[in-house]
């Protein structure tokens, strides 16, 4: 599995959709920042936002709000959606199959390659929202949700803690994403529906009476970072988006190794 996984970074090393995804990521917070900078207004109606320009330290939690509509789904799905329905299309994925590894090894390896772009874009968009917010605005410390002071160490703690929560509702889209290359067989549709599900259960997250089942929605799963920007650290909504999120990406990410499994090389 290991030897497949450095092969699927490679291949994903010289795809230009790679560098796309990640180059967008990058670039949201730092045009951002820049914008900000020529206006005297900011977002203040979202999280930390009316505190952007008291220290560089809230950029990348803005931002981290922002690309969860659909900036960070079109990015994780142009990968994830991709990694095998590429092979069959290209024709490779016969060869692929009929070599000494298993099945399941080839599956692990594709899962895991995708789940580390996964990680690597919302890394590098904190990054250089930090970077970028801390030139501007200094790395002072910072007001948390509820309204205390939290010192530059414990708010780049936070940062990192609000980073891998903030992955798990991305897993969740990679690994449908995913389902859907493997089934579909096509790069497009991969992309497009992960995309439009994404999308869905945003839309459904904010519809009137579903309150019984708002806090289980992939969507909602996107704010659980809120609560360790609270004093003290709200872990309930942390908790609940670790197993949530675990169901939205083993299921699907059950559904498409079986069809893996079973994938009639002959029709590849």
């Amino acid at each position: 599995m290991t030897a497949v996984y450095r092969w699927e970074i490679q291949k994903l090393l010289a795809q230009k959709r790679t560098y796309l995804g990640l180059g967008a990521a990058m670039l949201v917070p730092l045009i951002f920042v820049i914008v900000l900078q020529f206006q005297s207004g900011g977002p203040n109606d979202v999280p930390l936002g009316r505190y952007i320009r008291d220290t560089g330290l809230a950029v990348p939690f803005v931002a981290l709000f922002f690309m969860s509509f659909w900036a960070f789904p079109l990015i994780t799905s142009l990968v994830a959606g991709d990694v095998v329905a590429s092979e069959s299309h290209n024709g490779t994925l016969k060869t692929i199959l009929t070599r000494s590894r298993e099945r399941g090894e080839v599956f692990a390896g594709k899962v895991l390659a995708a789940l580390t772009y996964t990680v690597v874009v919302v890394v590098a968009m904190a990054t250089v929202g930090l970077v970028a917010g801390g030139l501007a605005w200094g790395f002072n410390p910072l007001t948390s949700l509820s309204g205390t002071k939290v010192s530059t160490g414990h708010g780049l703690a936070l940062l990192a803690a609000s980073v891998a929560v903030y992955f798990l509702p991305l897993a969740g889209i990679a690994a449908f994403a995913l389902m859907l290359s493997t089934v579909t067989r096509n790069s497009a549709a991969s992309v497009v529906g992960s995309l439009m599900w994404a999308l869905l259960m945003q839309l459904i997250s904010v519809l009137p009476g579903i309150e019984g089942i708002r806090p289980y929605l992939l969507a909602t799963q996107f704010e659980a970072w809120h609560g360790f920007l609270r004093v003290p650290a709200d872990w309930a909504p942390v908790v609940r988006a670790a197993w949530v999120c675990s169901l939205y990406t083993a299921l699907p990410l059950a559904v498409a190794y079986l069809v893996f499994l079973r994938r009639d090389v002959t029709e590849d």
